[in-house]
């Protein structure tokens, strides 16, 4: 990446966080994981009550890249098929038809994702991974960009399944929206009549734009001092006496991916250890499982991560050569 195209890149994030910020008010960091997970090629994980602006967040970033979008209730009776598609018999042309099902968009809402069964929640596995889906054989990618924002309800559990750890360990980000601040709740109030913020927002950039973005993102210049400390923390969280599972491999990449695209976002071509630092929760937190001991103790995996984040010596940052 050049100084001139991460100068672009930055100004381009801006304005896609921008018009994304007019549909979900006072949000901006939440806004930039999500557009980060975006450009990253991942999938974001949304642990919020309801009535926070989780779907107009997927609405408005489908319609600020000129995207797709669907959703997906899930519920204890939805099928495989109802999530990936069927094939389907044409009597009159005699052949086997495919329907697509509601995957195939370029944001997709998983809403209350823990209430379908383990069955279907493993439906949306290979498309995560791959961006592909099989049915009867036969792959179908779903295009670029593609992200799954899916959301849990984390105060009603009844009737709800566990996310296994695998499904977790495919969401490049998890997060949460929250309550407006007090002037951005007085705004929305005061446009009660407008039901649907996002209706009225303009694309900002083409789907295809947003692939090209992500491919820039990929040649940011990451040193090999920043790619020890993200090594160093991923150990970390395996040996800490308090976790009984860390941070796999995969997360510590999905780490080095974010980074990258914070990066861009800021103007630079190069990674620096705070990049690491601010996304290391929202990457790293839903990776870990506590021990017995530590949950019944009420301790959390932020507060797990905050001290290894606090033990683990950064490297002195240092600017690359042009």
């Amino acid at each position: 990446m050049t100084p001139e195209q991460s100068t672009w890149f930055a100004e381009t994030f801006d304005v896609l966080v921008g018009n994304v910020g007019r549909a979900v008010l006072g949000k901006e960091h939440v806004v930039r994981l999500a557009l980060t997970a975006m450009l990253a090629e991942g999938h974001l994980l949304l642990e919020d009550a309801p009535g926070t602006g989780k779907t107009s967040l997927a609405k408005a970033l489908a319609a600020t890249v000129q995207g797709s979008h669907s959703r997906i209730q899930f519920t204890p009776d939805l099928l495989p098929s109802d999530v990936t598609g069927v094939t389907i018999y044409d009597q009159k042309a005699g052949v086997f038809e495919f329907h697509e099902g509601p995957v195939f968009a370029s944001v997709v809402l998983a809403d209350e994702i823990n209430r379908a069964s383990p069955k279907t929640q493993s439906a949306l596995l290979e498309v995560m991974e791959e961006s592909r889906v099989t049915v009867d054989r036969v792959s179908r990618p779903v295009g670029r960009p593609f992200m799954v924002i899916a959301t849990m309800n984390p105060i009603e559990q009844a009737g709800t399944y566990r996310l296994p750890e695998a499904q977790l360990d495919r969401f490049l980000i998890k997060t949460s929206i929250g309550y407006p601040d007090h002037d951005s709740t007085i705004e929305i109030l005061s446009a009660s009549a407008e039901r649907d913020r996002t209706l009225h927002l303009g694309a900002r950039v083409t789907t295809r734009a947003v692939a090209e973005m992500a491919d820039l993102a990929a040649t940011v210049h990451t040193d090999e001092s920043v790619l020890d400390y993200v090594a160093r923390l991923a150990q970390a969280t395996r040996e800490d006496p308090q976790t009984a599972l860390g941070v796999s491999v995969r997360g510590a990449l999905a780490l080095v991916r974010c980074a990258k695209v914070w990066a861009a976002s800021q103007g630079r071509v190069y990674v620096i250890p705070d990049d690491v630092k601010l996304l290391a929760e929202p990457v790293l937190a839903h990776r870990m499982i506590l021990d017995t001991e530590a949950e019944f103790a009420g301790v959390t995996q932020r507060q797990v991560l905050g001290r290894i984040l606090a033990a683990t010596r950064p490297p002195a940052a240092r600017v690359p050569d042009a």
